[in-house]
């Protein structure tokens, strides 16, 4: 199956407008001729100043959450409007930060993912264990419930990018060896397979989110079932170019 790859930045809680557009503005010349889709998920509050940073660009500018419905008393809440009239084309759903500080359970997972899908967006949904899960041997137990729950309900899962992040590799500067990223996602194209079908499980585009960077990209999108990354810190400065171009 020929899967377009996707790279993804999470800006998390960092950058300004100024700033933001400034590295938007020297990262178009550098990812211009990218053979991978490429989105910057920004603060809700940078969407619109880098939508116009990144205009007549291939850059897309996603969101980091959203709420599952349309409008309502939901202090601090996005909604699916907001985002689309700014062309918001991706929202990442269910980052392990989200799930470990603010309460995101599977449940809200489902919900938010469904929304997203309902509003013509793709949903980045996030899923992954802890170290202490890792350890004990139970990853395939935790993710299999993780993608059961999350996408109970979802008509089309071709439409959902999922980001597999180790919890225990997000900020801490540990990565998943390239097998062990590989063996973890071909066994979430599998369980999707199960869940769905094994045509629209080889469809999905799957990427690796624990710390990937300049550094390991090469090793880690040459693995036959890695389809992208979700960036974190590396999207904060020029080395995401480098991951983009990861093939050159």
């Amino acid at each position: 199956m020929n899967r377009k790859p996707f790279i993804a930045g999470n800006w998390k809680m960092n950058m300004t407008a100024e700033s933001g557009a400034k590295l938007i503005g020297e990262l178009k010349p550098l990812v211009k001729d990218a053979d991978c889709d490429v989105a910057l998920c920004v603060p809700a509050i940078l969407i619109p100043a880098m939508t116009e940073a990144a205009k007549g660009s291939n850059i897309k500018i996603g969101a980091q959450n959203m709420h599952w419905e349309p409008k309502g008393a939901y202090t601090g809440e996005i909604d699916a409007d907001m985002l689309k009239e700014y062309g918001v084309e991706y929202v990442i759903i269910g980052h392990s930060e989200r799930r470990q500080y603010f309460g995101e359970t599977d449940e809200t997972v489902n919900k938010r993912t469904k929304a997203v899908l309902a509003a013509g967006m793709t949903p980045i949904m996030c899923i992954g264990e802890t170290l202490t899960e890792r350890e004990g041997g139970i990853t395939e137990k935790v993710l299999s419930a993780q993608l059961e729950t999350d996408l109970a309900g979802v008509e089309d899962v071709t439409k959902v990018v999922i980001a597999y992040e180790p919890v225990w590799a997000i900020g801490t500067g540990r990565t998943a060896t390239d097998e062990q990223a590989q063996e973890t996602i071909a066994f979430i194209r599998k369980k999707i397979g199960e869940l769905f079908c094994p045509k629209c499980a080889e469809k999905v585009i799957i990427q690796y989110g624990g710390s990937m960077n300049a550094g390991n990209c090469k090793g880690l999108m040459a693995q036959p079932d890695i389809d992208g990354g979700l960036i974190g810190g590396a999207s904060l400065k020029l080395d995401f170019a480098t991951i983009v171009n990861y093939n050159k």
